[in-house]
Formats: C-alpha cells, sequence, structure tokens
C-alpha cells in the first residue's frame, strides 16, 4: 500500500521477528511509521528492528513475552521513553500447541491462552491509556479463521483466538467515545515458517477450500493490517475481516 504514509506515527507490534509480525513492521517503517519491535526472541527482535531502521524508520527492538504482564509494562515503558507516543498497537503475537483434547495438557491449554489472548490484553492495558489521553489511535488484533470455525486439534488455539474476537468488540464499544478504533484481522492459511513443513496431501486438502486456489502471503494480512490503521478507516471499529483466500464465505 505505497499510498498510504504513517510520517509521525508510532506503531508497537508483537510478534514481530517473522512471517506476519515482521512483515506488518517492515510496512509500516516503509510507510514512514516508527516501529517498536517486540518478540520473545531478542535477536529476531533486533533483526527486524535493523531492516526497518534501513528503510528509514526510527525502528527500536525489545524482547519481551506478552504473557508477562510485568514485562509488558516494563517494555511499554521503554517504548514511551524511547519514542515519546504510540498512535498504534498490533497484537500479533501467538503460538500453537496442536493436539486432541485427550492429550492436551493443562500447560498447553494455559500457554496457548496466556500468550494468544492474556499477551493481547496485556499490551493493551499497558497501551491503552496513552492513546485515550491523547483521544486518538488505532488497535488492530490478529485472530485467525479457526477462531471462527474451530479445528481439531487445535480447541486451545480457537478458544483463544475467538476469544481475540471478543476481546476486540468489547474494546471497541468502550474506546468510540475517545476516538480510538479496534478491529481485528483474522487471516486463513498464510505460507509462513509455520506452514513450510505442510505434506504435500496437507497442502492440497488446504487449497481444495479455498476458492481463490492459493495459500495467502504475509503481505496479503499486512495490507489489511495497514488499511485497518490508516485514515481511510476511522470510521470502521469492532470488525473482524478475514483475510483467507475467501475459505470463510457466508
Amino acid at each position: 500500500m505505497d499510498s498510504i504514509s504513517f510520517t509521525g506515527k508510532n506503531a508497537f507490534v508483537t510478534g514481530a521477528s517473522r512471517g506476519i509480525g515482521k512483515a506488518i513492521a517492515l510496512s509500516l517503517a516503509r510507510a514512514g511509521a516508527g516501529v517498536a519491535v517486540a518478540a520473545t526472541s531478542a535477536e529476531g527482535a533486533e533483526r527486524t528492528a535493523a531492516e526497518a531502521a534501513e528503510l528509514g524508520a526510527t525502528a527500536r527492538a525489545y524482547a519481551c513475552d506478552v504473557a508477562s504482564f510485568d514485562q509488558v509494562k516494563a517494555v511499554g515503558d521503554s517504548v514511551m521513553a524511547d519514542l515519546g507516543s504510540i498512535d498504534f498497537v498490533v497484537n500479533n503475537a501467538g503460538i500453537v500447541r496442536d493436539k486432541l483434547m485427550l492429550r492436551m495438557t493443562p500447560e498447553d491449554w494455559e500457554r496457548v491462552l496466556s500468550v494468544n489472548l492474556t499477551g493481547a490484553y496485556n499490551c493493551v492495558k499497558v497501551f491503552s491509556p496513552h492513546l485515550l489521553k491523547q483521544r486518538r489511535g488505532k488497535i488492530v488484533n490478529i485472530t485467525s479463521v479457526i477462531g471462527l470455525m474451530g479445528n481439531a486439534g487445535q480447541a486451545n488455539y480457537a478458544a483463544s483466538k475467538a476469544g481475540i474476537i471478543g476481546f476486540t468488540r468489547s474494546l471497541a464499544r468502550e474506546f468510540a467515545p475517545r476516538g480510538i478504533t479496534v478491529n481485528a484481522v483474522a487471516p486463513g492459511y498464510i505460507t509462513t515458517e509455520m506452514t513450510e513443513g505442510l505434506s504435500d496431501d496437507a497442502r492440497k486438502k488446504m487449497l481444495d477450500i479455498i476458492p481463490l486456489g492459493r495459500l495467502g502471503n504475509v503481505m496479503d494480512v499486512a495490507n489489511v493490517v495497514l488499511f485497518l490503521l490508516s485514515d481511510m478507516a476511522d470510521y470502521v471499529t469492532g470488525q473482524v475481516i478475514n483475510c483467507d483466500g475467501g475459505m470463510l464465505m457466508a
């Protein structure tokens, strides 16, 4: 989206060391935004921040487990000190621990919910006071089509992503009076490191249910996020935008 400019804006992006999060961070940098890149891997965050800086952006890297409120709070304080303000929060961090329910341990359940859902809460809890005080800003939460349709062996992941949808719509109602929009993007099957190991048979089964006949790529998702963060989406809030090649058409 070359026509979008975020010059003078700053964004906080989680899970930004690779895949969708990295694509979002670099797309924001390319559009002129300053970016605060957060990831569990310090090296991964630093690599993304270095690439953003090469694009001319102000970029800072932060190692953070979003499941820990104390870590997010410490990072939030550093981000505000380093960048001075935040206009956008993109909650992308997520993990999977796929197992059938009979084999899923309490730890598998808790960890996925803690990162995928509580992590988004922690980031909004830390940064929303700044957005509300300045009476402007945008939050985009990355959910998944799995949160809408469910999937065998992914009860923990589906629950976390369905929770993100309810979280998004509730925040949209709370924050609207202060001019803050809150939306979610639900990717379908996207080519990332997580999907590269799929067998040919599994890939074919995916393609058979996608009307556009291809897996998505990270820029397909990043472009939707950039739209929602842009002025063009100022009247869009509380929405879940599927980016899935038509897989969940109703």
